[in-house]
């Protein structure tokens, strides 16, 4: 996504407002009369820029609280030492325990708001981000023409992390950054690098030796300083939020965040249907005109040695693929293909290897009954003129014949993770608005909690009776592809004009991007459709979201074309992070479970049931009973227990983290930070 090329130039703060000494608090590392309570909250002074958004967009992403004041809004609260401090119980109260601003001085040097927030920084050590300001003295640079400094476009800049960065807030990174450059012909990134003066310290270099992000220290106050434009979305930025964030909050703050991929292969021991390139369409498939619903092309499906290597591939890569499997369509295959199967005798040889999830016993659509006389299809109605749907029996007897298949040949399965053929049953517009109301009665007798969803439909998790759905990213390797050509051939008839040969389904689409010219289907699929792929498995996978990605078997058959994807995504990510920040790789009911725990947490923090602060080395954080509470703090810190304490949290990238609650009896939770 290009990025607007906004330069702020404004004159740094005057400062030289005396530290409020009546609290008894000094500035950041003297000795306190009385340690002060710090509320577990951001404080974001936003002007409308995208910079700013991106650093609140991290905030809620990692379930961190914050209080947004819209700088722009003529209601809106004066920022004085009131509106930032007070006490409680005689105890001084920093009501921030962070402060994220557009620039170094958005209220302008020397005047009263900016002053009595430089005061309550010095006061109780608070920092501050400035979101995005250009390189001159005032935040501890030289101007960009002195001693080698720079400024311009940097798309497609490598960008050096420095030791000071890979050992304080960054420490979770291991190499080079590269700025992304997705389109040539639009500039990204815009920014400045220059040389640091006295008590500045660079965390991130630009290609000529330059900062562009780092810690001025001066006058009792913290800044962080970001002299490049970015947003949201781009990679820079969110491979640099986590340690923005951890430099803000001083590495103690409520909410969490991991990288996380995993990815489904759906249709196992079970054929898929192949695209016709001359007709356009995929013969078998009910809108495939001339097909006369029948499969005249050969069917794609894996063999012995594609299971074999996909093992293999597992094993060298250090990562475990989802085999969403269909029994009963395999058995089927065995049935019609002389009775032996060997890829079903292999995958089973091979079964401890990768993990198992239901999709059904034979992949039947689960929703209404299809009338298939039309072109697209309805949904059949009964006499009354309601609308017929497949039976809750017949939904339980596909769902309980694989659990059983699974049962009797030695498949880890757990049952309460379902995926449904096509994500059928739940709603499918616009043909079928509703669920299948047959279908959350099956999936409760068959003990399902989690049942798959369509992130592009749905992407937000909801409940379907008593079990949650878990939305998947569809990645664009096609189900009917076992082929690069034939995999680019279908993109091209997708993304293409009309007048380019296309469809001309983008054009229609305003959500959609037609191709320049279509591409070469002898290389559109690795020069192309790979990197393009792989960049948006990348974005999900290092922007904390734990939704799964999924493909079919067909992807892993023939040219085996899943494989180019998530060797770029496994290798990028391996390149930029350091070993502490592991990439997870959890199962479909951890993933539901995180993102069910996310959303009661949301809730939580919007309806205000969330207090949290520390005093001194003591965290206290109080929340509805019973609400998971995510946390994230240093190396060593120590749960209180009723008697005694315990480690906190697992180690991910240089912290702990976890989501946890009071103990027994307890009315809080209280950790102990590390002295």
């Amino acid at each position: 996504m290009a990025q607007s090329l906004h330069r702020w130039r404004g004159t740094a703060a005057v400062l030289g407002a005396a530290g409020l000494l009546a609290l008894g608090v000094g500035a950041p590392g003297a000795s306190a009369a009385t340690a002060p309570r710090i509320d577990l909250k951001v404080l974001v002074l936003d002007n409308g820029a995208g910079q700013v958004g991106a650093i609140t967009a991290e905030l809620k992403n990692s379930g961190i609280p914050y209080t947004t004041v819209n700088l722009g809004d003529a209601g809106r609260p004066t920022v004085n030492a009131t509106f930032l401090s007070d006490t409680v119980n005689g105890v001084p109260r920093a009501k921030y325990q962070g402060v994220v601003l557009p620039n170094e001085a958005p209220f302008g040097p020397g005047s009263a708001e900016q002053t009595a927030l430089e005061a309550y920084e010095k006061t109780f050590g608070i920092p501050q981000v400035d979101a995005y300001t250009w390189a001159h003295p005032e935040v501890g640079l030289d101007y960009t023409d002195q001693n080698g400094g720079w400024s311009g476009v940097l798309d497609g800049a490598q960008t050096q992390v420095t030791a000071a960065g890979t050992t304080g807030p960054f420490r979770y990174l291991d190499g080079p950054l590269t700025f992304e450059d997705n389109d040539p012909a639009v500039q990204e990134s815009y920014g400045y690098a220059a040389h640091p003066r006295e008590g500045f310290t660079s965390y991130l270099n630009a290609p000529s030796g330059g900062s562009m992000l780092g810690q001025y220290e001066h006058d009792g106050r913290r800044e962080l300083v970001v002299t490049f434009a970015y947003n949201q979305y781009q990679k820079q930025f969110k491979v640099l939020a986590r340690g923005i964030v951890e430099w803000l909050t001083q590495g103690v703050h409520l909410g969490q965040s991991r990288n996380y991929f995993s990815v489904h292969v759906d249709d196992v021991f079970a054929p898929d249907a192949r695209w016709d390139s001359q007709r356009n369409c995929t013969p078998g498939d009910i809108d495939c005109a001339g097909g006369d619903g029948e499969d005249s092309t050969t069917p794609i499906r894996m063999t012995a040695d594609d299971a074999v290597y996909a093992a293999q591939w597992q094993a060298d890569h250090g990562f475990t693929l989802d085999m969403v499997f269909n029994a009963g369509a395999g058995e089927e295959w065995k049935a019609e293909n002389g009775g032996t199967d060997a890829l079903t005798t292999r995958l089973l040889a091979d079964k401890a290897k990768f993990r198992w999830m239901n999709h059904t016993y034979t992949h039947p659509f689960l929703g209404c009954v299809q009338d298939t006389t039309t072109v697209p299809w309805t949904c059949s109605k009964n006499a009354d003129g309601s609308t017929k749907y497949m039976s809750r029996a017949d939904i339980s007897a596909q769902i309980s014949q694989n659990n059983d298949w699974a049962a009797s040949h030695g498949l880890s399965i757990d049952r309460t993770e379902l995926v449904t053929g096509e994500h059928s049953g739940l709603k499918t517009l616009p043909q079928q608005p509703n669920d299948n109301p047959n279908l959350a009665g099956a999936l409760s007798a068959n003990g399902v909690k989690w049942t798959g969803s369509d992130n592009s439909r749905e992407p937000e998790q909801r409940a379907v009776g008593s079990a949650l759905t878990v939305p998947r990213y569809p990645m664009n390797v096609y189900y009917n592809a076992g082929k690069a050509e034939e995999m680019a051939d279908e993109y091209n008839w997708i993304y293409t004009s009309r007048a380019d040969g296309g469809s001309g389904i983008c054009e229609n689409n305003a959500t959609s991007t037609c191709l320049p010219a279509p591409l070469d289907t002898a290389t559109g699929y690795a020069d192309y459709i790979v990197p393009m792929e792989a960049r948006t498995a990348l974005g999900h996978a290092i922007g904390n979201d734990p939704r799964p990605h999924y493909v079919h078997q067909s992807n892993l058959a023939e040219d085996r074309i899943l494989y180019p994807v998530l060797n770029k995504v496994l290798a990028e990510y391996r390149a930029i992070y350091a070993d502490n920040a592991p990439l997870q790789n959890p199962r479909q009911s951890a993933i539901g479970t995180e993102m069910q725990r996310r959303t009661a947490w949301q809730a939580a923090l919007a309806n205000n049931k969330v207090t949290a602060y520390r005093v001194g080395n003591t965290v206290t954080v109080t929340a509805p009973s019973g609400t998971q509470i995510p946390v994230t703090v240093p190396e060593g810190t120590k749960k209180q227990l009723l008697l005694g304490t315990a480690a906190f949290g697992t180690p991910y990238a240089g912290q702990r983290n976890d989501w946890t609650k009071p103990e027994l009896l307890q009315s809080a939770l209280k950790l102990n930070l590390p002295a």
